[in-house]
């Protein structure tokens, strides 16, 4: 099963990052309706779904690392 972040959204593609660090073009109209920026999404070759876990633990690191970088 291929892992996906979503990095931005041009047209109608969502530019996505891949485990390996590439980037790949995605058909907006093939994603779920709810996917947004940062969504992680899995493709088990057939469709793409997100990973609401994946997502908000990801959410949250980034985060704690941003206010690490900002604290006083």
């Amino acid at each position: 099963m291929d892992h996906l972040i979503i990095d931005r959204f041009e047209e109608t593609y969502a530019v996505c990052e891949r485990d390996d660090g590439t980037m790949q073009d995605i058909l907006r109209s093939l994603l779920p309706e709810q996917s947004k920026e940062g969504s992680c999404l899995t493709y088990d070759g057939e469709h793409y779904a997100i990973d609401y876990e994946e997502s908000t633990d990801r959410r949250e690191r980034i985060a704690r690392k941003v206010n690490d970088l900002f604290r006083d």
